[in-house]
């Protein structure tokens, strides 16, 4: 619905106090292009263009100033610049994902699951892009990953379709519910051994 791909059903979604039920569709179509970057599980790439191009591609829609150079330097990617989507790993291809969207700069940035496929020698890497990308901009991240949201100003815990508990990790964790469960499972199976 941020995104504006869907209405809500009821109350109104409001970016800098304007609601985006109000756009015409060549407003809502700049509004998408401009105002709200995704960074999804899933790539959306073109196979047949190399990471240099497929990089290339999103610059020239958005009329960035960065070089694409810089950008793939910046997220740890400029060795694979002639390399296709098909030779990369999941890391590699979430630091591309994420280079084409600060390429975007748009001023509020989803992330979905931003960090689910990615490897441990990359991940790294990762934050650096995402911490890169979220800079000075509003960020929606979801995410199952504690390292991921733990720093977040505001934590949602979502529970069948509801907001249950909200804040930042250091209040949540005080408190005993969902979140603070969830982080104690996953404290207990870090040390897990086969």
């Amino acid at each position: 619905m941020l995104g504006g791909l869907d209405s809500p059903t009821s109350g109104k979604i409001l970016v800098e106090g304007n609601d985006i039920a109000n756009l015409n569709n060549d407003e809502l179509a700049d509004y998408r292009a401009l105002t709200v970057g995704f960074v999804f599980q899933s790539y959306n790439l073109i196979p047949t263009l190399t990471v240099f191009e497929n990089v290339a591609l999103v610059k020239e829609i958005c009329k960035n100033h960065l070089p694409v150079k810089e950008m793939l330097n910046e997220v740890g990617l400029i060795d694979y610049i002639d390399k296709f989507p098909s030779e990369l790993s999941g890391g590699e291809l979430q630091r591309l994902s994420i280079a084409r969207a600060i390429l975007k700069d748009s001023k509020i940035v989803i992330l979905d699951e931003a960090t689910a496929n990615v490897d441990p020698e990359n991940e790294e890497k990762l934050m650096k892009a995402i911490d890169s990308l979220t800079l000075n901009k509003t960020v929606i991240m979801i995410a199952h990953r504690l390292k991921t949201v733990r720093n977040c100003d505001n934590i949602f815990v979502i529970n069948e379709g509801k907001i249950v508990e909200s804040g930042r990790h250091e209040d949540l964790i005080k408190q005993d519910g969902i979140y603070k469960r969830f982080v104690l499972d996953r404290k207990e199976a870090v040390g897990w051994k086969i």
